[in-house]
């Protein structure tokens, strides 16, 4: 039974990755598989939604442990000031993705994960950022005193997010490399500057005029 379950998993992360995962149907995994029973998928994850949990679950401990650490070195860090503070928490958020980059599950593991958290309706809903033991939940948590309150309002922490995975996506779709630090580097930069740009006045102004208008 685990192996007819890891081959499950192996064809689905293979098959979303490359096609995204609305293009692809259960039927398609179970054949990719080269499993004979049809209900294979419904047996051992239910449906499509707990495919994807279940993925994502695959690479959940090694993103979550060096993600952990990073925040730790954030909280008892020296004395960088708030740039370098941010950029700390930036690279918290970055480096535990990027270091997925070497392994081709964990490549196609960082497509899923962009397209599941790019859409309007998540198929997996992204409960974790509301998880106190998940490090995005702690993540988010160690970044909004670092935000101006307009940032925060207007969910400067969740683009930042969203941003980090699709640019990541983007790199893993493009094939292995043999060095990704610049990469690293320059996108910890640009998500650094994401959490730390001022908000303009004509949005502060459209953002009330939003807030007046729903009451």
């Amino acid at each position: 039974m685990n192996g007819t379950r890891e081959r499950l998993l192996d064809a689905a992360e293979r098959l979303y990755a490359e096609r995204g995962v609305d293009a692809v149907s259960l039927r398609e995994i179970v054949q990719a598989a080269g499993v004979r029973n049809a209900t294979a998928v419904q047996y051992h994850f239910g449906d499509r939604a707990g495919m994807v949990r279940a993925l994502f679950a695959r690479h959940a401990p090694e993103v979550e442990a060096r993600r952990h650490a990073l925040l730790d070195a954030c909280e008892t860090g020296g004395d960088g000031g708030q740039e370098g503070a941010v950029r700390a928490l930036a690279g918290a958020l970055v480096r535990p993705l990027t270091a997925r980059l070497a392994d081709p599950s964990g490549r196609a593991f960082l497509q899923i994960w962009a397209d599941v958290l790019n859409r309007p309706d998540p198929i997996v809903p992204v409960a974790v950022l509301d998880d106190p033991s998940d490090s995005l939940c702690r993540w988010r948590a160690l970044v909004e005193p670092m935000l101006e309150e307009d940032a925060a309002r207007l969910h400067r922490r969740f683009t930042a997010v969203r941003y980090a995975a699709i640019e990541v996506a983007r790199r893993a779709r493009s094939g292995p490399r043999t060095d990704d630090r610049l990469f690293t580097s320059y996108l910890i930069d640009v998500v650094a500057a994401i959490l730390g740009a001022p908000v303009s006045p004509e949005t502060r102004r459209l953002a009330a005029e939003r807030d007046a208008a729903r009451g």
